[in-house]
């Protein structure tokens, strides 16, 4: 499951064991919570936070857990600066974390792992600490495109 900022591209991407409505749920309420957080640390009173921070629009692909009704009602409800929007069915080229997927799949390709813990270690090193460099204008359907990657040891 990965979250990505549009303005400088800052990524969190983590392994869950399913995706499903529940974990999505319980991943944008954690966003909330650290948003809240960031409003109260910059000297903002916590009874402001709903009336006044910043709108957030969350950008979805058509997963059906993303679409839940209930879900959709308790996010409503319980966190009303998210505005969640659904890109078109199959448009990976409108969803700018697929290409962090796509440049995360193509740089584990072909290799061995000895664990699952290792390929998460990795999938972290590479998807959150910077190690995975990507070319933000390529096209997904282009798959011709070379890809740079810079692994610190």
């Amino acid at each position: 499951m990965g979250r990505l900022r549009y303005h400088d591209k800052k990524r969190v991407n983590f392994v869950i064991k399913k995706g499903n409505a529940d974990v999505f749920y319980e991943q944008l309420k954690k966003l909330n919570d650290f948003i809240l957080q960031e409003w109260i640390d910059s000297g903002n009173k916590i009874e402001y936070f709903n009336n006044l921070s910043a709108k957030i629009v969350i950008i979805l692909d058509n997963a059906s857990f993303h679409k839940r009704k209930d879900i959709l009602e308790k996010i409503e409800t319980e966190m009303p600066n998210f505005i969640l929007e659904f890109l078109p069915p199959y448009s990976p080229d409108y969803n700018l974390i697929e290409l962090v997927w796509h440049s995360a799949k193509e740089y584990i390709a072909h290799r061995l792992f000895e664990s699952v813990e290792q390929l998460e270690k990795l999938l972290h090193k590479l998807l959150n600490q910077g190690g995975l460099i990507i070319k933000w204008d390529r096209k997904i359907k282009n798959k011709g495109n070379a890809m740079v990657f810079n692994l610190a040891a």
